[in-house]
């Protein structure tokens, strides 16, 4: 995966059920439910993968920021890594705006995020055990195995080495 679109955007994915998770001002919490109906591809108290391909993820983006920046940025998976907006604290960085800033600056910042994630979440030793399953697992869930990340992982990890990496 690229870290950034045609058009020199970070590369997302807006989740709808992270984006309805994290909708916290007073004002919005009691109309979750409304917003649903209106928005149902961005705003969704469950996972649904048929809801990731009505529009344009970038739009989805602007849209959802209209009516809480915070919550938006949050609910998207950034850059080559697609680590999560709402992980910006752990990952030490001063502000969701930075976290968000530095995934618009290069891959190099992405790939820094998305180590900065692996470190934190305690999967340094997975990689060093060449567990791919067990990695995918912890970075993203469950729905690993329908994606296949952990073949994905090991081919690109056999194509690595025998690169001379």
């Amino acid at each position: 995966m690229d870290g950034f679109d045609d058009e020199g955007r970070p590369t997302i994915l807006f989740e709808p059920h992270i984006y309805y998770k994290y909708l916290t001002r007073a004002n919005i919490i009691t109309k979750r439910d409304q917003l649903q109906t209106l928005f149902p591809d961005m705003v969704s108290r469950t996972w649904d993968r048929s809801l990731y391909n009505v529009r344009p993820q970038h739009d989805k983006l602007a849209v959802a920021a209209v009516l809480d920046w915070d919550a938006a940025h949050m609910a998207c998976s950034w850059g080559k890594g697609q680590v999560m907006g709402f992980n910006w604290q752990d990952l030490k960085y001063p502000s969701l705006k930075a976290f968000i800033d530095a995934m618009h600056e290069s891959e190099a910042a992405q790939i820094d995020a998305m180590c900065r994630y692996i470190k934190v979440n305690g999967l340094v030793d997975e990689l060093q055990r060449n567990d791919w399953a067990g990695f995918a697992l912890r970075y993203n869930g469950e729905g690993y195995k329908a994606n296949k990340y952990d073949t994905k992982l090991a081919a690109a990890y056999k194509k690595a080495k025998q690169e001379g990496w």
